[in-house]
């Protein structure tokens, strides 16, 4: 029995649509009952609990051998780093109690460091309580900077004519589309042939800057001179609280802008055929992007 957290988010529907195609025994978690009935109708078993709540976690992980777990984003918690942390001891604590010998966690470049990288810093903490659980095999999935990020442009590209962040405009950053970290964690769940304590990094198709970016979206929705601005961190934080984020969110969002701005944030691994996924920016504007822009987005 494998257990998937997160399952109808964007990596983990990806682990478990795959691991159903494999006619894997699976228990698939979430908020919602509701949301996760279509994975009900291909064979899995439902299981709905608050990722906070360490009894309903436990009772979710019983007789499975192997997980994936994350850190479910609340982008309106008003604590975002002591929400992940409370996340965090409600997954340990049910790893503990179940038994499971094997756990696929979705991390980030940058979870090497413990501070300064915003809400990365709470995915160093799951690394290392993870870490201390005896006989646990764990691989950490430390995963580049998803291209789902830039979707938020869509509202700036409709409002201002223009993409705008935080971010460097010209600083490369390893782009990954997230169906491609649920490809890859769902390869090392039905493989399990990790052991001890590992990370593996995901770097995406290339690297690409937020520049390069905004020139694919433009080419993309007709729009060929569309630009990238890097904006203050006071105007970025009010923008996001005007979008229903936390000024708690926000604030660690600039601190990891800050942090990957000034090289404390990156990737450790050299780029190779092994950490490198196979969806390029283009490709994800064209199948998620533009239908976005356009007012059709695919659910998550």
């Amino acid at each position: 029995m494998y257990v998937i957290l997160g399952a109808t988010g964007h990596t983990g529907s990806i682990v478990a649509d795959t691991l159903l195609a494999k006619n894997q025994k699976v228990r698939v978690v979430g908020r919602n009952k509701e949301r996760l009935s279509r994975f009900v109708a291909r064979g899995a078993e439902a299981f709905e609990a608050d990722a906070t709540d360490p009894n309903a976690l436990s009772r979710a992980f019983g007789r499975a051998k192997a997980a994936y777990a994350l850190l479910p984003p609340d982008m309106g918690s008003t604590d975002y780093r002591a929400h992940q942390d409370e996340i965090t001891n409600a997954i340990v604590r049910a790893i503990e109690t179940s038994g499971v010998t094997h756990v696929v966690a979705l991390s980030s470049f940058g979870a090497d460091k413990p501070e300064k990288t915003g809400p990365v810093a709470g995915l160093h903490v799951l690394e290392q309580r993870l870490a201390k659980i005896p006989k646990l095999n764990v691989l950490n999935v430390r995963a580049g900077y998803f291209m789902e990020n830039t979707l938020p442009q869509v509202g700036i590209i409709k409002n201002f004519g223009m993409m705008a962040g935080p971010v460097s405009a010209d600083l490369r950053l390893p782009m990954i589309a997230t169906r491609d970290i649920g490809a890859a964690a769902a390869e090392a769940l039905l493989k399990l042939d990790f052991s001890g304590q590992q990370t593996k990094e995901l770097l995406g198709q290339r690297d690409i800057t937020y520049l390069e970016a905004a020139r694919i979206v433009g080419t993309a929705i007709g729009i060929p001179n569309l630009t990238y601005i890097q904006m203050p961190p006071e105007q970025v934080i009010q923008g996001m609280t005007q979008m229903g984020m936390s000024k708690s969110m926000a604030a660690l969002i600039i601190e990891m802008a800050d942090s990957l701005n000034n090289g404390h944030m990156r990737a450790l691994e050299p780029r190779t055929a092994a950490n490198t996924t196979p969806t390029s920016y283009e490709e994800f504007v064209k199948e998620v992007f533009v239908p976005a822009y356009k007012g059709q987005a695919r659910s998550a």
